[in-house]
């Protein structure tokens, strides 16, 4: 993929992370890249002290550094900085950081060579996939350690994965037939200096959060059919007087699954229920709200993407290398966190639809626990407190990060933005999601199914026989762990959706 500086999309950046195709700069980028390295090269021999050129960092930027010692000073930093813990995150997202920090030091305002830019675009195309430790980052001067872990590997350190063998750093270059680079000055420091960790991380979570939302609208159908809801909520007027975009966008998307139902039509006239539960009245709102916040979070990590984000900044059409603070990840915390509002959201109203089919008192006439044997057989009773567990665990995951704060490297950094445990935390949040869509589904799935001869509608039918492709009807109880991995595995791979024709879009 040929990537513009400044211009990458969301589709773009999706597909990295999804097919893990290999990314180039578009060659344009290259005059800039030239001319900002440049320019730092004739800092690094001048009088006047430039940050992190001729000087040491942080709390330290007051110690000059003498022209002889610009290399060793960005070895260790590389070195210095590789303080990252915990597991490593998972290769689609290292990759999708990498080629983010490509489109960053591509706008040529960062002082980094071209042959650090090809490294890491040759490391994309061998698929050489540096270990990248999950935490240590707290969002601001830079996802400095995990960055770190990046460089690291580009100087011959670290550790990579190559042909799914864990390497150090250069024996995986050098079985790519790659070699490691030297630094000149400012290049560590623009390597590490950056909030790529962190918006690759949110990017990833923001992807599957939509992809769980597009799977809500679908399961959310099924349910309503499955306990005979009514189809009046979501009539186009309504919405169009409210104007929210994502909540009119959810009802259409509802209206079409649920087109051509007879279970519908069986109960459009003679039924004695005024209102259903919000969990079935109020899902446009909800969702819809979500889709919104969504959109929003999309357009502000797009933006990111395509940013300048290290320190100091090389202004070639000036002359100039300023110090700023472009590195603190504000932005994508707030993104991360309302992405974790929406996800959270989304569960707690699918897991009270769940509830309410289990429940023979709100079900419309269900099975208790959707069994036709109840007392023998338990149903789906202990599959809905699994949901109630998974939500309210993303309850407690969904609290905001961006509201916290430390001080840290000697109160020089006395204000972060906490991004990236705000980002990696959406991981877990979807996962459970997941579960929680896909218990739905088989449960609703199971009622509709009860509900025969008669039949729902056609792009639901299309759903359930996906679904029974995998997993069958529970006629009798059985060992459920598996169903349940199962059928979340299809929400995580988009298969309800796809079968459902979902067109809703980021």
């Amino acid at each position: 993929m040929i990537l513009t500086p400044g211009h990458a999309t969301l589709e773009q950046l999706e597909a990295i992370w999804r097919t893990g195709c290999s990314v180039k700069l578009d060659p344009s980028a290259q005059s800039g890249i030239r001319a900002s390295f440049d320019r730092v090269a004739k800092a690094a021999v001048g009088d006047i002290a430039v940050y992190g050129v001729n000087t040491g960092f942080g709390k330290l930027a007051s110690v000059k550094i003498a022209p002889e010692d610009t290399e060793a000073l960005q070895r260790n930093l590389i070195l210095s900085h590789c303080c990252g813990v915990g597991d490593p995150i998972e290769p689609s997202t290292t990759r999708l950081m990498m080629a983010i920090k490509l489109l960053s030091v591509g706008r040529g305002a960062s002082g980094v060579a071209s042959q650090t830019v090809a490294l890491i675009e040759d490391m994309l195309e061998k698929n050489v996939m540096p270990v990248i430790p999950e935490q240590g980052s707290v969002g601001a001067s830079g996802d400095l350690a995990p960055l770190a872990h990046m460089a690291a590997v580009m100087i011959g350190e670290g550790e990579a994965v190559f042909q799914n063998v864990r390497l150090p750093g250069a024996e995986a270059l050098k079985k790519a037939g790659l070699q490691p680079v030297v630094l000149g000055p400012k290049e560590g420091l623009a390597l590490i200096n950056g909030t790529q960790f962190s918006t690759a991380s949110a990017l990833a979570g923001l992807f599957e959060a939509w992809r769980m939302t597009q799977t809500t609208l679908v399961t959310g159908a099924l349910s309503t059919d499955a306990i005979m809801g009514s189809t009046a909520p979501l009539r186009a007027e309504i919405h169009s007087l409210r104007g929210h975009r994502g909540q009119i966008d959810a009802a259409a998307e509802a209206r079409r699954f649920l087109a051509g139902s007879e279970i519908r039509e069986s109960h459009r006239e003679g039924d004695t229920r005024v209102q259903d539960p919000y969990c079935i009245r109020c899902q446009p709102q909800v969702v819809g709200a979500a889709i919104d916040i969504l959109r929003f979070a999309a357009q502000t990590l797009e933006i990111e993407a395509n940013a300048v984000t290290d320190n100091p900044i090389v202004l070639t059409d000036t002359d100039a290398i300023i110090s700023g603070g472009n590195f603190h990840a504000e932005p994508v915390a707030f993104a991360a966190d309302q992405i974790a509002l929406c996800i959270a959201e989304i569960g707690a109203i699918a897991q009270r639809r769940i509830a309410m089919m289990v429940d023979p008192v709100l079900s419309h006439d269900l099975p208790p626990f959707l069994t036709h044997k109840p007392g023998l057989n338990s149903g789906f009773m202990i599959a809905e407190v699994s949901t109630a567990a998974l939500m309210s665990e993303n309850k407690f995951l969904a609290n905001p990060c961006s509201t916290d704060s430390t001080p840290t490297s000697a109160n020089q950094e006395d204000h972060v933005s906490m991004a990236a445990h705000a980002a990696r935390r959406l991981i877990r949040m979807n996962k459970n999601l997941s579960v929680i869509l896909g218990v739905e589904a088989l449960s609703a799935a199971q009622g509709i199914e009860a509900r025969m001869p008669l039949r729902t509608a056609p792009a639901l039918i299309k759903v359930i026989e996906t679904i029974r492709a995998k997993v069958p009807a529970l006629d009798e109880d059985r060992y459920m762990a598996p169903d349940l991995e199962i059928v979340a595995q299809m929400v995580r791979a988009g298969d309800l959706a796809i079968a459902a024709n979902c067109e809703l879009e980021l």
